[in-house]
Protein backbone atom coordinates (compact mmCIF):
# COMPACT_ATOMS: atom_id res chain seq x y z
CA UNK A 1 0.00 0.00 0.00
CA UNK A 2 1.50 3.33 -1.05
CA UNK A 3 1.78 5.83 1.80
CA UNK A 4 1.82 9.36 0.40
CA UNK A 5 3.48 10.88 3.48
CA UNK A 6 6.61 8.72 3.13
CA UNK A 7 7.48 10.39 -0.17
CA UNK A 8 8.51 13.52 1.72
CA UNK A 9 10.84 12.02 4.32
CA UNK A 10 14.60 12.37 4.23
CA UNK A 11 17.44 10.92 6.30
CA UNK A 12 17.83 14.13 8.30
CA UNK A 13 14.22 14.21 9.46
CA UNK A 14 13.22 13.14 12.96
CA UNK A 15 9.50 13.86 12.53
CA UNK A 16 6.77 14.27 9.96
CA UNK A 17 3.60 16.17 10.76
CA UNK A 18 0.37 17.05 9.01
CA UNK A 19 -1.74 20.14 9.71
CA UNK A 20 -5.21 21.18 8.61
CA UNK A 21 -7.97 23.59 9.61
CA UNK A 22 -11.75 23.57 9.56
CA UNK A 23 -14.34 26.30 9.81
CA UNK A 24 -13.25 28.92 7.31
CA UNK A 25 -16.72 29.32 5.82
CA UNK A 26 -19.06 29.66 8.83
CA UNK A 27 -20.58 32.93 9.98
CA UNK A 28 -20.08 32.02 13.64
CA UNK A 29 -17.57 30.29 15.89
CA UNK A 30 -13.79 29.94 15.74
CA UNK A 31 -11.66 28.46 13.06
CA UNK A 32 -10.03 25.30 14.43
CA UNK A 33 -6.73 23.74 13.38
CA UNK A 34 -5.10 20.46 14.33
CA UNK A 35 -1.66 18.93 13.85
CA UNK A 36 -0.87 15.22 13.81
CA UNK A 37 2.78 14.85 14.78
CA UNK A 38 4.81 11.67 14.21
CA UNK A 39 8.24 11.68 15.85
CA UNK A 40 10.54 8.74 15.11
CA UNK A 41 14.01 7.36 15.67
CA UNK A 42 13.92 4.83 12.85
CA UNK A 43 12.50 5.82 9.47
CA UNK A 44 11.79 2.19 8.60
CA UNK A 45 9.52 1.62 11.60
CA UNK A 46 6.78 4.14 10.80
CA UNK A 47 5.49 2.69 7.53
CA UNK A 48 3.39 0.11 9.39
CA UNK A 49 1.85 2.76 11.62
CA UNK A 50 0.91 4.99 8.70
CA UNK A 51 -0.46 2.00 6.83
CA UNK A 52 -2.59 1.06 9.86
CA UNK A 53 -3.95 4.62 10.07
CA UNK A 54 -4.78 4.59 6.40
CA UNK A 55 -6.42 1.21 6.85
CA UNK A 56 -9.00 2.48 9.35
CA UNK A 57 -10.30 4.93 6.76
CA UNK A 58 -8.57 8.20 7.61
CA UNK A 59 -8.99 10.77 4.84
CA UNK A 60 -10.43 14.23 4.28
CA UNK A 61 -13.00 14.72 7.05
CA UNK A 62 -15.50 16.19 4.58
CA UNK A 63 -15.64 12.83 2.81
CA UNK A 64 -16.56 10.98 5.99
CA UNK A 65 -19.85 10.81 7.84
CA UNK A 66 -19.96 11.92 11.45
CA UNK A 67 -20.44 8.27 12.43
CA UNK A 68 -17.30 7.25 10.55
CA UNK A 69 -15.24 10.10 11.99
CA UNK A 70 -16.29 9.21 15.51
CA UNK A 71 -15.50 5.54 14.89
CA UNK A 72 -11.99 6.45 13.75
CA UNK A 73 -11.38 8.57 16.83
CA UNK A 74 -12.77 5.86 19.09
CA UNK A 75 -10.32 3.38 17.56
CA UNK A 76 -7.53 5.83 18.34
CA UNK A 77 -8.78 6.46 21.88
CA UNK A 78 -9.57 10.13 21.32
CA UNK A 79 -12.32 11.58 23.52
CA UNK A 80 -13.26 14.71 21.62
CA UNK A 81 -15.28 16.30 24.43
CA UNK A 82 -12.24 16.25 26.71
CA UNK A 83 -9.90 18.08 24.31
CA UNK A 84 -8.63 21.60 24.91
CA UNK A 85 -6.65 23.99 22.70
CA UNK A 86 -2.98 24.35 23.47
CA UNK A 87 -2.52 20.85 24.88
CA UNK A 88 -0.43 18.03 23.39
CA UNK A 89 -2.12 14.61 23.36
CA UNK A 90 -0.38 11.27 22.91
CA UNK A 91 -2.00 8.79 20.51
CA UNK A 92 0.58 6.02 20.09
CA UNK A 93 3.99 5.35 21.58
CA UNK A 94 6.54 2.63 20.88
CA UNK A 95 10.28 2.46 21.33
CA UNK A 96 10.92 3.89 17.87
CA UNK A 97 8.14 6.48 17.51
CA UNK A 98 5.49 8.62 19.17
CA UNK A 99 2.31 9.89 17.50
CA UNK A 100 0.69 12.93 19.11
CA UNK A 101 -1.63 15.77 18.19
CA UNK A 102 -2.83 19.17 19.30
CA UNK A 103 -5.62 21.57 18.40
CA UNK A 104 -5.93 25.34 18.36
CA UNK A 105 -8.77 27.85 18.08
CA UNK A 106 -8.77 31.33 16.59
CA UNK A 107 -11.68 33.37 17.87
CA UNK A 108 -14.26 35.25 15.80
CA UNK A 109 -12.83 38.51 17.16
CA UNK A 110 -9.35 37.59 15.91
CA UNK A 111 -10.79 36.47 12.57
CA UNK A 112 -12.40 39.90 12.18
CA UNK A 113 -9.11 41.56 13.11
CA UNK A 114 -6.73 39.70 10.75
CA UNK A 115 -9.14 38.10 8.20
CA UNK A 116 -10.06 34.45 7.83
CA UNK A 117 -7.06 33.39 5.73
CA UNK A 118 -4.55 34.76 8.21
CA UNK A 119 -6.57 33.36 11.09
CA UNK A 120 -6.50 29.90 9.49
CA UNK A 121 -2.74 30.09 9.00
CA UNK A 122 -2.26 31.35 12.57
CA UNK A 123 -4.28 28.43 13.90
CA UNK A 124 -2.23 25.93 11.92
CA UNK A 125 1.03 27.44 13.16
CA UNK A 126 -0.16 27.45 16.77
CA UNK A 127 -1.27 23.81 16.71
CA UNK A 128 2.02 22.71 15.17
CA UNK A 129 4.19 24.69 17.60
CA UNK A 130 2.34 23.05 20.49
CA UNK A 131 3.59 19.64 19.28
CA UNK A 132 7.08 20.63 18.17
CA UNK A 133 10.02 20.19 20.54
CA UNK A 134 12.78 21.67 18.40
CA UNK A 135 13.49 18.70 16.14
CA UNK A 136 14.30 18.99 12.44
CA UNK A 137 11.64 17.54 10.22
CA UNK A 138 8.88 18.15 7.72
CA UNK A 139 5.43 19.66 8.04
CA UNK A 140 2.79 18.82 5.44
CA UNK A 141 0.23 21.62 5.13
CA UNK A 142 -3.18 21.32 3.55
CA UNK A 143 -3.65 24.01 0.93
CA UNK A 144 -1.27 26.33 -0.89
CA UNK A 145 -0.21 28.77 1.84
CA UNK A 146 2.54 28.36 4.43
CA UNK A 147 1.89 29.77 7.93
CA UNK A 148 4.27 32.43 9.19
CA UNK A 149 6.36 31.89 12.28
CA UNK A 150 7.46 28.30 11.71
CA UNK A 151 10.96 27.45 13.02
CA UNK A 152 13.78 27.63 10.46
CA UNK A 153 14.63 23.96 10.99
CA UNK A 154 11.24 22.96 9.61
CA UNK A 155 10.75 22.04 5.97
CA UNK A 156 7.20 23.03 5.09
CA UNK A 157 5.38 21.53 2.12
CA UNK A 158 1.99 22.81 0.99
CA UNK A 159 -0.27 20.20 -0.61
CA UNK A 160 -3.48 21.10 -2.39
CA UNK A 161 -6.21 18.69 -1.26
CA UNK A 162 -3.65 17.29 1.14
CA UNK A 163 -6.32 15.97 3.48
CA UNK A 164 -7.27 13.45 0.77
CA UNK A 165 -3.65 12.46 0.07
CA UNK A 166 -1.72 12.53 3.34
CA UNK A 167 -2.85 10.27 6.17
CA UNK A 168 -1.41 12.69 8.75
CA UNK A 169 -3.19 15.71 7.28
CA UNK A 170 -6.32 13.58 7.05
CA UNK A 171 -6.02 12.64 10.72
CA UNK A 172 -5.60 16.31 11.65
CA UNK A 173 -8.68 17.09 9.55
CA UNK A 174 -10.82 14.49 11.32
CA UNK A 175 -9.75 15.64 14.79
CA UNK A 176 -10.31 19.32 13.98
CA UNK A 177 -13.71 18.66 12.41
CA UNK A 178 -15.08 16.58 15.27
CA UNK A 179 -13.73 18.98 17.89
CA UNK A 180 -15.27 22.00 16.17
CA UNK A 181 -18.61 20.30 15.59
CA UNK A 182 -18.80 19.42 19.28
CA UNK A 183 -17.89 22.96 20.23
CA UNK A 184 -20.60 24.40 17.97
CA UNK A 185 -23.16 22.04 19.52
CA UNK A 186 -22.30 23.44 22.96
CA UNK A 187 -22.45 26.99 21.61
CA UNK A 188 -25.86 26.14 20.20
CA UNK A 189 -27.04 25.52 23.75
CA UNK A 190 -25.54 28.80 24.87
CA UNK A 191 -27.05 30.74 21.95
CA UNK A 192 -30.34 29.00 21.16
CA UNK A 193 -32.41 29.76 18.10
CA UNK A 194 -29.61 29.90 15.53
CA UNK A 195 -29.38 26.17 14.86
CA UNK A 196 -25.65 26.08 15.48
CA UNK A 197 -25.88 22.47 16.65
CA UNK A 198 -27.10 21.39 13.21
CA UNK A 199 -25.20 23.60 10.75
CA UNK A 200 -22.08 24.43 12.85
CA UNK A 201 -22.38 28.10 11.99
CA UNK A 202 -22.33 27.79 8.22
CA UNK A 203 -24.40 30.31 6.22
CA UNK A 204 -27.52 28.24 5.75
CA UNK A 205 -30.85 29.87 4.92
CA UNK A 206 -32.06 29.10 8.44
CA UNK A 207 -28.97 30.61 10.04
CA UNK A 208 -29.23 33.81 8.00
CA UNK A 209 -32.90 34.11 8.90
CA UNK A 210 -32.08 33.67 12.59
CA UNK A 211 -29.51 36.47 12.44
CA UNK A 212 -32.14 38.80 10.94
CA UNK A 213 -34.66 37.81 13.60
CA UNK A 214 -32.47 37.46 16.71
CA UNK A 215 -29.49 39.67 15.93
CA UNK A 216 -25.74 39.15 16.07
CA UNK A 217 -24.12 37.28 18.98
CA UNK A 218 -20.58 37.61 20.39
CA UNK A 219 -19.57 34.46 18.50
CA UNK A 220 -20.56 35.78 15.07
CA UNK A 221 -17.91 36.95 12.64
CA UNK A 222 -18.80 40.60 12.19
CA UNK A 223 -16.63 41.10 9.12
CA UNK A 224 -18.46 38.39 7.16
CA UNK A 225 -21.20 39.13 4.67
CA UNK A 226 -24.45 37.92 6.15
CA UNK A 227 -23.44 39.25 9.57
CA UNK A 228 -21.94 42.70 9.09
CA UNK A 229 -25.16 44.03 7.55
CA UNK A 230 -26.91 43.35 10.87
CA UNK A 231 -24.34 44.63 13.34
Amino acid sequence: MNIFDLNYLGDDHSFIAGVDEVGRGPLAGPVVAATAFLKFDDFSKISRLLSDLQGIGITDSKKLTAKKRLKILQLLGVEVDSLAPGEKYLLREESSFTLSFSISEVSPTKIDEINILNASLLGMADSFICCHDGEAGILLIDGNKTPAGLPDIILAETIVKGDSKSVLIGLASVIAKEYRDGLMTRLGEQYPGYGLESHAGYPTVAHKAAIVKLGVTPIHRRSFRGVKEHV
